[in-house]
Parts: C-alpha cells; sequence; structure tokens
C-alpha cells in the first residue's frame, strides 16, 4: 500500500469516528465524554486532511480555493494508477 493510500485510510477513518460521534451527540447532547471524542476525531481529521493536500493535492474542488491555479486535475485519475497496471 502506498503512503498516499495509508494517509487516506487514516484520514478516512477519523472523518467517519468524527461523522458518527456527530450522530450520536444529535441523540445524547450531554454527554461530555462523547463529546470530546467528536472533538479528538475532528481534529486528527483536520490534522491528517492538512498533511493529505500538502502531499498529494486537494481532496475535493472546493479545497482549492484562494489558491493561483486550479489544480483539481492535476493528479492521476484512479484509472491511471499503477494499480490498475499503468505505469
Amino acid at each position: 500500500m502506498s503512503e498516499r493510500e495509508k494517509l487516506m485510510r487514516k484520514l478516512s477513518g477519523a472523518m467517519f469516528s468524527a461523522l458518527e460521534m456527530q450522530l450520536f451527540l444529535d441523540t445524547h447532547k450531554n454527554n461530555k465524554e462523547a463529546l470530546k471524542s467528536f472533538r479528538e476525531y475532528s481534529a486528527e481529521a483536520a490534522k491528517l486532511k492538512a498533511e493529505y493536500e500538502a502531499k498529494f493535492g486537494p481532496l475535493t474542488p472546493a479545497d482549492t480555493y484562494g489558491d493561483t491555479s486550479y489544480r483539481w486535475v492535476n493528479a492521476p485519475w484512479p484509472w491511471e494508477t499503477e494499480k490498475e497496471g499503468n505505469k
């Protein structure tokens, strides 16, 4: 697994966990432990997202806002990866 894939898996896990805690908090608004976990997962997701974007570029077109150029399509498309047999 490439560094990019490993980082994306970590980011996906942190984002999923933050979302799950957000949904839990919708029905358990006063749960301080859940709120603490939500904040930790959200912070971890933000940190990993910043790391990913610094190394591999924006994750979504909206993440290119404020940049001097539109870099969304500079990364290889999924079918252009080595995993698919293209080198």
